[in-house]
């Protein structure tokens, strides 16, 4: 059985899709969410999926309690799901190849510190962009670096505001982020 791990920053909507997925999987299954942020919807969406939650702050990632945490529960794979903070080093030797991380946009463009949600989509239409899309790539230590796994794409329409073209990039992530790291698991 490979153990998950998901690792998130924010409302929490791709680590339920996520749950939800690996519930139905014969040999996946998501262990722990783990949240920076106190005030992350993600944590109420772990405690109505019974699903165990870690909260850390920033010192205790940089100082590799989280690292430890994983480990103790013999973690297979972490998913950087909405989580806005650079993995430190220790965390990516330790799960070299086995931390994903899924971007709202097609890297390299608008990738790096700074560009998340809807930084990212302002950024697009202000480029004028024709496509916009989702990248689920291995993590290394810089920001939206990492090996392409995948990229979907969706048009970027003349009348999109930044909230249409996240919505669009939004179900990209939830149709395709499970079956992705399902596609990727051993065995």
């Amino acid at each position: 059985m490979n153990r998950l791990a998901i690792l998130a920053s924010g409302s929490g909507t791709n680590a339920q899709k996520l749950v939800e997925h690996f519930r139905q999987h014969a040999s996946a299954e998501v262990v722990l969410i783990a949240c920076d942020n106190p005030q992350a919807g993600v944590l109420q969406r772990a405690w109505d999926l019974s699903v165990p939650t870690y909260l850390f702050t920033h010192a205790r990632l940089k100082s590799g309690t989280v690292l430890h945490e994983l480990q103790s529960l013999h973690v297979d794979l972490v998913i950087l799901a909405g989580f806005l903070r650079l993995v430190p080093l220790e965390m990516v030797a330790a799960y070299r190849d086995r931390i994903i991380n899924i971007h709202p946009s097609l890297l390299p463009d608008f990738g790096g510190k700074g560009m998340y949600g809807d930084r990212v989509h302002q950024a697009v239409l202000a480029a004028k962009k024709m496509e916009s899309g989702i990248t689920i790539h291995y993590v290394n230590e810089r920001f939206d670096e990492g090996a392409h796994i995948a990229q979907y794409r969706c048009p970027v329409l003349p009348s999109d505001t930044v909230e249409t073209l996240a919505a669009r990039v939004h179900a990209l992530e939830h149709a395709h982020f499970a079956r992705t790291i399902e596609s990727i698991l051993p065995g």
